[in-house]
Order: C-alpha cells, then sequence, then structure tokens
C-alpha cells in the first residue's frame, strides 16, 4: 500500500453530501452517465476487459471509472492509459473493495486516501501529456480534469454515516447509480445486460457495469447498448457533466435497488475468508480474472429521493 500521509491532509468538503443517484435534468436534451468499476481485493489479482475499453473508444463514449488503489497497483501500465485519455474521468473505488461499513476510522482512511496515492502518478503523468495535447476534441475537459478524485463510489453499494462522513470530508461526493446492468452475475447474457440496463435507464440515470473481468458479458453487451440509446436519442456523458447539467438526486444512505437491500453484506464480511467462487454475484464485486486484450492510448441544489418502486 502506498504512503497516503500527503493525501491526509485538511481539505474542502464535498459540495454535496450524501449518495447520488441520479440527475433531475434542467433541459431537455436527454443525458445518461456509463460508469464501470475496476475492483480488485487485497488477495487477487482482477482482470482489464480490453473489449468494454475498445467499444468505448471506438464509438467515443465518454465514461466514468471508478478505480480501486489495489487494481490500479497491480494495472499501473493499464491505468496509466486510462488517465491519459480525454475520454475518461477517473474516480475513486476504495483500496481493496472493503465494505466500508464495517471499517474502524484507521481503515476507512487507508481505504479513502491509499487510492489517491495509488493513482496520483498517473493523474500526474496524464496531466504532462494532456497540456501537450492542445488539439484534442475534449481538451478543455482534459486542462480541467482535477489532480484528485471528486468522485467515489462504495463497493457493494453500501454506506452509514461514518463512512459517508469520511468520503465527505476527503472532498469526494458519492456516486451511486439508478440502473445496475446486473453483469457481475454469469447467469446475465448480453442479451439480459442490454434488456436490462435498457429498461432502467431514463434521462439523468447513472447506468453501473464493470470492466475488471467481473463484468462477465459486458464487452458482448456494451455496443448493443450504446447504439441503442443513441438510437433513443441519448447523449452518453460523464458523471460530472451529468452533474452539472442539472439536479443531483441525493439519499441519506446508499443502496442498489431499495433501502437495504445491501446490508446482507455486513454479515458476509464479518464470516471467515471465501474463495472468490463463493461471493454473491447479485451484486457489484470484483473477481479474478485475466486480462483481455485491448488497445493503449499512445499519449449545487439537491433533490430527494424516497424508495424506487421498481428495481431500476
Amino acid at each position: 500500500m502506498p504512503d497516503y500521509g500527503a493525501f491526509a491532509q485538511a481539505r474542502a468538503a464535498a459540495p454535496i453530501a450524501g449518495a447520488i443517484r441520479r440527475v433531475d435534468l434542467h433541459g431537455a436534451e436527454k443525458l445518461v452517465a456509463l460508469t464501470f468499476d475496476l475492483c480488485e481485493t487485497s488477495g487477487e489479482v482482477a482482470g482489464y476487459d480490453g473489449a468494454v475499453f475498445d467499444t468505448l473508444r471506438a464509438k467515443q463514449v465518454p465514461a466514468t471509472i471508478f478505480a480501486g488503489g489495489h487494481w490500479a497497483t497491480t494495472h499501473a501500465g493499464r491505468i496509466g492509459e486510462i488517465a491519459r485519455d480525454p475520454l475518461f474521468e477517473l474516480g475513486n473505488h476504495t483500496w481493496s473493495h472493503a465494505n466500508l461499513r464495517l471499517a474502524d476510522p484507521a481503515k476507512l482512511a487507508r481505504e479513502v486516501l491509499a487510492p489517491e496515492a495509488a493513482l496520483a502518478p498517473a493523474r500526474a503523468a496524464a496531466a504532462q501529456c494532456r497540456r501537450a495535447d492542445a488539439a484534442s476534441p475534449r481538451s478543455t475537459d482534459i486542462r480541467s480534469a482535477p489532480a484528485r478524485s471528486t468522485l467515489f463510489r462504495f463497493p457493494f453499494g453500501a454506506c452509514n454515516a461514518n463512512a459517508m462522513a469520511a468520503v465527505n470530508g476527503a472532498g469526494m461526493m458519492a456516486i451511486q447509480w439508478d440502473v445496475s446492468s446486473g453483469d457481475p452475475s454469469p447467469l446475465m447474457s448480453a442479451d439480459a445486460i442490454v434488456q436490462a440496463t435498457l429498461a432502467g435507464v431514463r434521462p439523468g440515470s447513472i447506468v453501473l457495469m464493470h470492466a475488471n473481468g467481473r463484468g462477465y458479458h459486458t464487452g458482448s453487451a456494451l455496443p448493443r447498448v450504446i447504439d441503442a440509446l443513441r438510437a433513443k436519442g441519448y447523449r452518453l456523458v460523464t458523471v460530472s457533466e451529468l452533474l452539472a447539467a442539472g439536479t443531483p438526486v441525493v439519499t441519506e444512505t446508499c443502496y442498489d435497488a431499495r433501502p437495504g437491500d445491501t446490508d446482507r453484506y455486513d454479515t458476509w464480511g464479518r464470516k471467515p475468508a471465501r474463495s472468490v467462487s463463493s461471493w454473491p454475484t447479485s451484486s457489484p464485486m470484483p473477481t479474478a480474472a485475466p486480462e483481455t486484450t485491448g488497445s493503449v492510448i499512445a499519449r449545487r441544489p439537491i433533490s430527494t429521493e424516497g424508495p424506487p418502486a421498481t428495481k431500476h
């Protein structure tokens, strides 16, 4: 684990407290944000889904990538490529995909701040590269990219008041989702992922997917999801762009589809360590997976939301 002492210094609190699930858009344009988790526990080396990134680049789709610190350390070359690519913005996904509801203050600090230290070299190299790339079509976004994460995603979609305070106090907004693709389950075919995603999306949605090999059929489903959303008149943007286009819908607690549905991970987290194959597959989790081939880059106000009537 890298030394994160420099990132423990006081920082302005996040501008929005609580769990951001989606955005109520102010204009008529239909926007949606695709997000991808790169998670990895301390005892494994997870994968890199090259098909996901190749599709995003080929179709020029902006996306928000939530990277775990451990994943970034074991995939230093890949995180560098992602950081340099102007299509993507990076968010923090803890150090080791821990359930922060069960973390004491010391572990909370490690899980929240160590990823910033792990991502710092990639961010610094990317900033230097970006300054030399003034001709990029997204050069304005590139120059204003933050040196530290402003966005954070809780593992399992689970948090409590202490965990939320630690994240917001470190200057990061907690980004949940209102649409889960269901891709961590090997039982979800590409057809099922496409159907689940399109059925849940509405203007202002934040979609959860995975790019660490845990999304078993994400690479096959993603081109169809993108084409279908564009055919329906959606423009795909990063989470930061989505937040700037409306009023975030915020809840006090974190959940997947309805309040309380992530509580089961508290019981799981207190049991002895289990093998990857025994992890639940109905909710976001990392797994060991081989790296797949991918292209290399050479260079406000708040709405509140109650429990949804149906799963998004």
